[in-house]
């Protein structure tokens, strides 16, 4: 298994978070790493996600965990698991603010050739978070 993750407190209620996570056509406008996001953000939708780190490939996804204002997953990847990431969203309530944590795990026997040529999405996904905490926190 490989993962990346970052975290970030929020200066928002969890409900004003997941109004932001779940504005599909809102992503390209809070600088978050996506260029768009395609669908309904709702479960067992289809996602098509296009980001920064290959503006060339949309990424299809389905959403396969959703619980309101808590925690939320995209699943994708390869026929026959031969490799999958799961990209997990988690609203965790924390004295007055909320405990934001987005993080990517792959795993399958494709792995490890295919993660020696992946762009590194450390940035990208600190990009995501930073956005996030700015949109939230500025409201409305």
């Amino acid at each position: 298994m490989k993962f990346y993750e970052a975290s970030s407190t929020i200066a928002a209620a969890p409900e004003a978070i997941w109004a932001v996570l779940t504005d599909a056509p809102g992503y390209s406008r809070w600088n978050s790493g996506v260029q768009s996001l395609e669908g309904t953000v709702a479960p067992g939708e289809k996602l098509k996600v296009t980001s920064e780190v290959n503006p060339n490939r949309a990424y299809p996804v389905k959403v396969t965990r959703f619980e309101p204002n808590r925690a939320m997953a995209w699943t994708g990847g390869m026929p026959l698991g031969l490799m999958k990431g799961v990209r997990t969203f988690s609203l965790t309530p924390e004295d007055g603010a909320t405990r934001f944590t987005l993080r990517e795990e792959f795993t399958g026997p494709m792995l490890p050739l295919i993660w020696r040529s992946m762009p590194d999405m450390q940035p990208s996904f600190e990009k995501f978070v930073s956005g996030l905490k700015e949109r939230a926190e500025r409201g409305g």
